[in-house]
This record gives structure tokens, sequence and C-alpha cells, in this order.
């Protein structure tokens, strides 16, 4: 007979943040240990899931959907939290911690002042300035509130999320600056580079910093037109291996990675890999009729090796400091720099803007805005076994 095992009970709360959610925690209601506290993350998810629907969890066996925050006091004198994100794989055993989920940044500000982190006026606009561990970024968000609470309900609508809700506004603080680990804005040092990727061939391609390490490429390359959904990339598992190859080759190359197959096993977050085309008309994921005159410019990015069924946070700021710099394939594309654009994505259309100028060390983005939206879904607590971890 199997001996009895109990549960333990952990403090959590459940939010939508823009177009993902993800399980939210404070650092103390977790194991200190490392590995202890990502084994309790696993099973919280449900993973890892060979039949990859993490029936067994509170994650939903999607990239946007299998993710853990945890928010804590900052002790920065120039943020209020600190802020880890991981995303948690479905199958395989294992958290990634190597970028931000911005997506999830616009739940962060909530979540602190829900949980009694940060002083807040009662009414009006509460600015949560947020520490990104993972990144080592800075981000401003500007929280509505409306009588002691987080105004979360209103008319906000954002592609990609059924139900309006009270908009919340984001400031990417020099997303392109060196942090140490991912390096320089461009890390080879040129917008544009060739790569020869074994079992592709050349490819053009972006290697930017900005949000999260990501790939441009053009969708032509991808035999592709930059309007797909995600039931034309996902069933075709060629083509999910040629972007994978692209996507491991280049994490070597922007010195994020040791090998191509470590980048494959154990870095499946960070770097995305993203591919533009010019605008065209398409019906998004929801049935609604996107036109090429409500963009200027369509992109669609890969997340955990599926396409995203609308676009990361992250991804949204790499395209606004992409689009922002002469020469990069997103500029290229848009047919030279703006520093304000609308996107096609598979949900919908999306307004991102940055602030960048030259100088003379090169390009370097100051600023990505774009706004979002948060929801609490569930507040309690998770259960464990309590041999986990």
């Amino acid at each position: 007979m199997t001996a009895f095992v109990a549960q333990r009970p952990i403090r959590a709360l459940y939010m939508r943040g823009g177009t993902s959610k993800g399980v939210f925690f404070l650092p103390e209601d977790l194991p200190a240990d490392q590995n202890a506290r990502d084994a309790v993350l696993q099973r919280v998810m449900g993973s890892p899931d060979p039949y990859d629907k993490q029936i067994d969890g509170m994650g939903g066996a999607s990239s946007s959907t299998s993710k853990v925050v945890i928010v804590g006091r900052s002790t920065r004198p120039d943020c209020d939290v600190d802020y880890w994100f991981g995303q948690v794989a479905v199958t395989a055993p294992l958290v990634d911690w190597s970028g931000n989920c911005g997506n999830l940044t616009s739940a962060v500000g909530p979540f602190a002042i829900h949980r009694g982190l940060i002083d807040v006026p009662a009414d009006g606009i509460a600015t949560v300035r947020i520490w990104q561990a993972n990144i080592q970024k800075r981000i401003i968000a500007h929280v509505p509130m409306r009588g002691g609470q987080v105004q979360e309900l209103g008319d906000f609508e954002l592609d990609g999320v059924t139900f309006p809700a009270a908009e919340i506004r984001i400031e990417f603080l020099d997303p392109g600056a060196d942090d140490g680990e991912s390096g320089a804005m461009f890390p080879t040092g040129n917008v544009v580079d060739t790569l020869n990727v074994p079992g592709v061939g050349e490819v053009v391609t972006t290697l930017i910093n900005a949000g999260n390490p990501t790939i441009f490429v053009h969708a032509s390359a991808m035999d592709l037109h930059g309007v797909e959904l995600q039931p034309d990339v996902n069933g075709n598992a060629a083509l999910l291996q040629r972007f994978e190859a692209i996507r491991a080759h280049s994490a070597v190359v922007m010195g994020l990675a040791e090998s191509a197959a470590y980048a494959t096993e154990k870095r499946q977050h960070t770097p995305k890999i993203a591919f533009v085309g010019k605008p065209a008309p398409y019906t998004s994921s929801s049935g609604k009729a996107v036109t090429a005159d409500d963009m200027d410019v369509a992109v669609r990015i890969l997340s955990m090796g599926k396409l995203h069924h609308a676009m990361t946070g992250t991804g949204a700021v790499a395209i606004a400091a992409a689009a922002a710099i002469p020469g990069t394939v997103v500029a290229d594309v848009l047919g030279g720099a703006r520093t304000g654009i609308r996107f096609g994505h598979p949900s919908g259309v999306l307004a991102v803007g940055a602030e960048a100028e030259e100088g003379a060390d090169g390009w370097v983005v100051t600023k990505v805005t774009m706004s979002r939206s948060a929801r609490r879904l569930m507040e309690g607590t998770v259960w464990v076994p309590e041999d986990i971890g």
C-alpha cells in the first residue's frame, strides 16, 4: 500500500495580465531553495505532463497559461517591488527564469497593491516602480485606483482578451541597455546579420535585446506572409523545426547559450523568434476582420516552440525598439524607422511607441510604452503534496 502523503496549502493569487495568466506568490510563501521552489511551482502548474494538458494543476497547457510570478518588496531605492517571472514548461521538467513576461508585467502592480506591499492613493493613478529581476530592467506601471481598490473593470479593449477592463499603462525603461547577461541591444554590433543555420541555410535576421532577447526574420524567408494564425503554423512540424533551428543557433550567436542543443533543452523561453510581413488583410482568431489599413506591419511570434495566440508583451517591446532603429528587419518591412506603429498579430492589432536616439555608440532606445489590463481571477491557496520541495 502506498504511504499516505498529506497536502499543504500555499497562499496564491491567480491573475490575468494582458493576454496571459499565471499564479502569483510572495517570496516568503515559497521555499528559499531554488530547486525546491521550482519543484513546487512545477507541481502547482501540473508539470511535467506527458499528456500535454496540465490536468493535475493550475496550468492551461500553453505558453500563455503556464506561468508563475513572484513579487516582493524591493531593496532598491529606485523601485517599489522586485518581480521574478518563471515560464513553466508543460511537458518538460523545467522552469525557465531567463526572461520576462511583458503581459503579466501589467498584473505586477495590481498584485503588489492587493498584497499591501506599497502605499498608493485611494483614487487616481498609482505609480508602481518595478524591478524586473530576470532581465535587470526597470518598468513603471500606472495602475488606476478607485475607492482604495485597484480599478479592474473598465472599457479598455485588448485584442486577445475577451472582456474589456481598466487600462494599465506600462513604460519599459531602457529596454535595450546592457544588463550584463543578455549584453548590448544588438549583441553582434549589427542591426542585421546573415546567419548560416545548419539544416536551414542562410537567413537574414535582426538579433535584438529589448524586452526579451528576440530574433526577427522576414516572413518570406520562411515561405510565410506574416498574417498566419496558430493552425497554419503549429500543425506544421517541419516549419516549427526550422524556426527552432534558427532560434537555437541565434541563441549561441547572441551569447545566450553554449550550444544550440542547450538552447533547445534548457533555454526554451528566450530568445523569442518572430517573423515580419507587409500589411495584409486577414481574419483574426476571434473571427474579426483585420484590414491592411489597420496596421503598419504584420508580426507573429513563437513562444515555447509554438505560434503565440496574440503577441507577447516583451515581443511588443522588441517590435517597438526594432521599428525605431533604421536598418532592422522590422524597419525594412516598414519602409523606414518609426517611433510609433500599429502591428497586426493573430488576435488583432496593437499600438506601441518607442523613444530612440542615436549617440556616439549607436542607437539607444530609452523607453517603450504600451497599454495592457489585468484582473484577479481567484484568490486563496493552491495545494501541493507535502513531500514536494
